[in-house]
């Protein structure tokens, strides 16, 4: 019987699954590094997730094999850690590889001296690498520590220089222009791929920031290439393999340039952004597709990642029976089995052939045509494909339910679940679902009940507990999700949690000198660093959605300090977003915020709901709404009410109210003044 480690007692997916390895593991902790300075060993930090596919396979290759085990043990203080529980230390020793001129990426293997100060790292290594680099490593700091202390501590240096300093960015005019704005879409305009989507070749990621910024962009130049770049992306991604055809929901991002061989792992992440983009590019364009595609997504999230409190789990794992995607792929013969006598059509729809259209004669489900051109094609009605279509969809889940499911990595992240509830108060906004509302209002009363540390986030949730202290991103994303959430219900409850939320990041996360805010708590654990998140990546910067946050606060709320400061945050990296606006997307929506002034629409009356459901059919992607049946003592809404009992929209901007209408019509009217 195999003897467990102390990644028992931890409630992480990623570190259970770790408990019986015989590698003598660490969770983060005082108790290990402790361990390290009082008997002088380095240390291994191995950071991963649940859903990572080579950390399984690391793990089974390196870290069940007993050789390799008793040579970890007998040299190192060995620390596991989730990425996802603890990106405070995952940022930091991710940097230092980054110093040492090394790739990142998952997982992530670092060796530190007896002060958590890095000295080598890697990626995956085989077995017979990773023994020898064991052995090397002992070695050498046995006989050399001194010299490896030194290297040590010349990257812990290079980790407390900001990012601000290593890009040489000074603080400049904080005048946001026409011009810098237009020379920041063409510059990243340059990166688009243009025959499939997305910004770059093989692997691609979705990044919803950069075509939320497009759609900025598109509404504020009204240039066509910036919305045919979105369609074009979101075109191809809905039809790829990236997207589950049969169960709706986005992988993490496609091998290949066609958007169509996905790594297989669902993110909670990257579900809840597209939603949000695919509803906001609805709004746009009135595309059929995109909404397809978010009431798929969130009926994919609401069946296989809620859990019964109301709470998101984070991921699904891309493997399943040891095999990557063994759960979403089949074979023809297979589908022939299922589908029956429509099996011609149906492989004629998603592309499914005989010999395969991926590895071992398996297909990956996807489409290359519209509905409109496959009927035309094959001279159907397009209202009877589209049951076909429902119909086939139904039988390739039932058949999947018989499979062995991939893993679920069940913990609940304060900051995935803002995504996703911002997702949700989104497609509500646009689609007027009631059922999104529901579910929106049910995964926020989960996250105030359970996450709530007094004034204080906690960033975890597993089996009724929350352990660990939250970070900037949770902070900033439910403060972002929050104020949506207000403005689909009117209930000021949301306003004022997320006002009080900001008001505890100023006081314990924002750094004057820079005009920027820490990713860490001043209350938190001392780190070897203390970093500030800058580049937006697959989670925008938790900077980024603080500016934007501060921006349309400081108007709800009458707080021109909170203006001030977004304006300093997005001077410090102006520069930089202008000449490399690739890794800066969501500061650049920002930008956008700040190039005419943001619309404050304030709505009174009996019909107030229903008049801010009537302007989601129009794109106002600068305009915060407020509203009230009755009266409120909101900033935005004091001293204004309902005229002659008609519900009443005043319509402000620049510190300056139009004056008051009564129709939608009149109010759009008012908004194109804005200049």
């Amino acid at each position: 019987m195999k003897k467990a480690n102390r990644l028992l007692k931890e409630s992480s997916p990623y570190l259970l699954q770790h408990a019986y390895n015989p590698v003598d593991w660490f969770p983060w902790g005082e108790e290990a590094l402790q361990k390290a300075r009082q008997e002088q060993k380095p240390i291994i930090v191995s950071i991963g997730y649940a859903a990572c596919h080579w950390c399984h396979v690391m793990e089974h290759q390196s870290f069940e094999h007993e050789g390799i085990a008793q040579l970890m043990n007998q040299h190192f203080v060995c620390i596991k850690v989730d990425r996802e529980e603890r990106p405070d230390v995952d940022q930091i020793y991710m940097d230092a590889l980054h110093a040492m001129g090394v790739q990142g990426g998952w997982p992530l293997n670092v060796f530190l001296n007896a002060e958590a100060k890095p000295f080598y790292g890697g990626t995956y290594f085989p077995p017979q690498h990773w023994s020898q680099l064991l052995q090397n490593i002992a070695k050498a700091y046995a006989e050399n520590q001194e010299e490896l202390d030194q290297s040590a501590e010349q990257f812990a240096q290079h980790l407390n220089i900001s990012d601000l300093q290593k890009y040489g960015i000074q603080q400049v005019n904080s005048e946001f222009t026409d011009q810098d704005f237009r020379l920041l879409y063409h510059n990243f305009s340059l990166r688009f791929e243009k025959e499939r989507g997305g910004t770059s070749q093989a692997p691609k990621f979705p990044m919803p920031v950069n075509y939320l910024f497009l759609l900025r962009y598109y509404q504020y130049a009204n240039h066509p290439a910036a919305l045919e770049h979105v369609n074009l992306t979101l075109r191809e991604m809905a039809f790829g393999g990236i997207y589950d055809q049969a169960g709706g929901g986005f992988a993490r991002y496609s091998v290949d340039n066609e958007w169509l061989v996905p790594h297989f792992e669902k993110m909670l992440f990257d579900n809840g952004q597209l939603i949000s983009l695919y509803a906001e590019a609805y709004q746009v364009t009135k595309n059929p597709l995109y909404k397809e595609v978010v009431y798929e997504t969130i009926a994919f999230v609401e069946r296989e990642l809620m859990s019964l409190e109301g709470g998101f789990y984070s991921s699904l794992d891309a493997d399943s029976e040891g095999e990557e995607g063994k759960f979403y792929v089949f074979t023809k013969e297979e589908i022939q089995e299922i589908i029956g006598t429509e099996e011609p059509l149906f492989s004629a729809y998603y592309n499914v052939r005989a010999e395969g259209n991926w590895e071992h004669h398996q297909n990956i489900l996807h489409r290359q045509q519209t509905d409109e051109a496959f009927a035309a094609e094959h001279q159907l009605e397009v209202p009877i494909l589209k049951e076909l279509v429902k119909d086939w969809k139904e039988k390739i889940l039932r058949a999947r339910s018989k499979r062995i499911r991939p893993r679920l990595d069940d913990k609940i992240l304060t900051a995935w679940n803002a995504l996703m509830l911002k997702g949700l108060a989104d497609a509500y906004y646009v689609f007027q679902e009631e059922k999104f509302r529901e579910l929106a209002l049910k995964n926020a009363s989960f996250l105030l009940n359970n996450m709530k540390n007094g004034a204080k986030l906690f960033r975890n949730y597993k089996n009724g507990k929350a352990t660990i202290h939250a970070f900037l991103e949770d902070y900033a994303l439910l403060i972002q999700a929050f104020i949506r959430l207000y403005e689909i219900t009117f209930n000021e409850n949301w306003l004022n949690e997320a006002h009080r939320l900001t008001k505890y990041t100023l006081s314990n996360f924002y750094d004057e000198s820079e005009n920027l805010f820490f990713y860490t708590d001043k209350e938190g654990e001392k780190l070897i660093a203390r970093k500030k998140e800058i580049s937006d990546n697959v989670i925008p910067a938790s900077n980024s959605v603080m500016a934007n946050n501060l921006h349309f606060l400081s108007l709800y709320f009458d707080k021109p300090k909170y203006a001030e400061i977004s304006d300093a945050m997005l001077s410090q990296v102006k520069e930089l977003l202008v000449k490399q606006p690739a890794h800066l997307a969501n500061w650049a929506t920002v930008y956008y915020a700040k190039l005419k002034p943001t619309a404050e629409i304030a709505i009174l009356g009996s019909e107030a709901q229903s008049f801010r459901n009537s302007f989601a059919d129009f794109y106002l992607p600068n305009a915060i709404f407020a509203g009230t049946e009755t009266e409120s003592n909101l900033p935005l809404l004091t001293d204004r009410l309902a005229i002659g009992e008609e519900t009443t929209i005043y319509v402000c901007f620049n510190k300056t109210c139009q004056l008051p209408v009564h129709t939608i019509t009149e109010a759009l009217e008012q908004l194109d003044k804005i200049d």
